[in-house]
């Protein structure tokens, strides 16, 4: 009985150790991979980043936001570029937003020229975003696959840890 006694007390630290771990993923942060070109030259296929999920229930999501989004068949890492309510359109791969110019600073590779009323939208719907990859030519994104509501935004993410080479914040 002793000998059971001292095994559930030395077992019982890493018990609670992997059900604290096991809530951080769930609830405030988690690791995620990056899947495919979509983003160069900001981020690269297999960069390790950190996703944040706790974020937004305290802060808006903002324009130019890297966010994690799940679309259902797997998780994808875009750009938010319009906010609800907003009339998106791209001139000479310029941004405008309700028609006037938004300065990108970021690197992007060229946008040909866009406007949401190709997705037979006057404005993007309430609680809905447009997103866009960096690398405007290979972006599975907004312009394919639709506005993406906010409750398929898992959060966002700016930290990559991994490779240690490209070890920092994204912007």
């Amino acid at each position: 009985m002793e000998k059971l006694k001292s095994f559930v007390k030395e077992i019982w630290v890493y018990v609670v150790l992997i059900i604290v771990i096991l809530l951080i993923k769930k609830f405030i942060v988690m690791p995620i991979k990056v899947n495919g070109t979509s983003m160069i030259d900001t981020l690269h296929h297999n960069d390790i980043m950190i996703l944040d999920k706790i974020s937004y229930r305290f802060n808006d999501i903002k324009r130019f936001d890297i966010v994690v989004i799940d679309d259902k068949e797997e998780l994808i890492i875009k750009r938010i570029i319009g906010l609800p309510g907003e009339y998106i359109e791209y001139k000479d791969n310029k941004l405008y937003v309700n028609g006037k110019y938004v300065k990108e600073n970021f690197s992007h590779k060229e946008t040909s020229d866009y406007s949401i009323e190709e997705l037979d939208e006057t404005k993007v719907p309430e609680n809905s975003y447009f997103v866009l990859g960096d690398n405007r030519v290979n972006s599975k994104d907004s312009r394919i696959i639709g506005f993406i509501p906010k409750e398929q935004i898992l959060g966002k993410t700016s930290l990559t840890v991994f490779p240690f080479s490209r070890f920092g914040t994204k912007k």
